[in-house]
């Protein structure tokens, strides 16, 4: 990568673009449809049951909706042969005993069904999940704000926000879009996604700061740009490694630690790109310059040890 020069700068009205239809389409779709909340959100019944034979989700959702349970998802768990039932709260039903009823209509279609676990989750403990989960999210991003604020300026720590919340904000809706199940495993990845773009973040920040320290005559776009190129092969590595181990997970690692996967792999593709155009792009846009990176100059009159005499 030492000898390969890219004008990212050059490029980012065409980013600028990407990441409004990004975020405008993610937006949308939050807003009209929504997340679709795991169990552990919305409280109700989580049923894992196995069979001898395989079985057809779908014909076992439709045989659950005609026995009265209603907005249910049932999908593979595993194999072929066992399926996971997410049953939320049923009106006029014994919410802690929902998933004994389930299962008996099962046993009665499929006698051979045999239930390995369920699990209830009431309505309070999901509201609760779901206020902690969205202060644990904005509390991150609070917090990163504060460190990068002392440790750059409020240049980086504006760009780094605005890089996370896109990020944050671009696998809420995809999750939203596709309407894929977001639990507490998601809400963990998002955490971890946050603290991945962040590392890529303060990487190419102190780079960048580096080089409008000692490139006197660059200009800010020219200096944004050899840093970017600078810092292209450890960013690429590091995400093409953490990329493979994810996707082993995603495809291997079975339905339980799925979102999880998913929603990382997603954060880390987009953290990468915010890495390289939003945080980047929203230095120049808040007209970052070399002396806003100089330290400041010993008094003359001052003491070697910064006293006056």
């Amino acid at each position: 990568m030492k000898d390969l020069q890219i004008d990212f700068m050059g490029k980012r009205k065409y980013a600028l673009v990407l990441s409004a239809a990004l975020l405008v389409t993610a937006l949308l779709s939050l807003g009209s449809k929504g997340l679709n909340m795991g169990l552990d959100f919305t409280g109700g019944s989580l049923l894992e049951v196995g069979f001898t034979e395989e079985v057809d989700p779908e014909e076992v959702r439709n045989f659950l909706q005609g026995a009265g349970f209603n907005n249910g998802t049932v999908q593979y768990f595993g194999t072929n042969r066992d399926l996971l039932i997410r049953m939320p709260p049923q009106p006029d039903a014994n919410q802690s005993s929902l998933g004994d009823e389930i299962f008996a209509a099962l046993k009665s279609q499929y006698p051979e069904g045999e239930l390995r676990q369920s699990n209830y989750v009431g309505p309070a403990v999901g509201d609760e999940l779901t206020e902690d989960g969205g202060l644990a999210l904005l509390t991150a991003l609070i917090v990163v704000m504060i460190y990068i604020l002392f440790r750059f300026t409020k240049q980086f720590s504006v760009g780094a926000v605005v890089a996370l919340t896109h990020d944050v904000l671009v696998v809420l809706g995809l999750f939203s879009i596709f309407q894929w199940t977001f639990d507490l495993t998601v809400l963990a990845a998002l955490l971890a996604v946050i603290g991945y773009s962040l590392n890529d973040t303060i990487v190419v920040s102190d780079r960048i700061r580096e080089n409008f320290r000692k490139l006197r005559k660059s200009s800010p776009v020219e200096t944004i740009n050899q840093s970017l190129n600078q810092t292209l092969g450890r960013t690429l590595v590091t995400s093409l490694t953490t990329l493979f181990v994810l996707l082993a997970l995603l495809f291997t690692g079975g339905e339980v630690i799925r979102g999880f996967a998913l929603a990382l792999s997603i954060g880390v593709l987009v953290g990468t790109y915010s890495s390289i155009y939003v945080a980047a792009t929203t230095l120049l846009a808040m007209n970052i310059s070399r002396e806003d990176l100089l330290v400041p100059e010993p008094d003359d009159d001052a003491n070697p040890d910064g006293s006056y005499p």
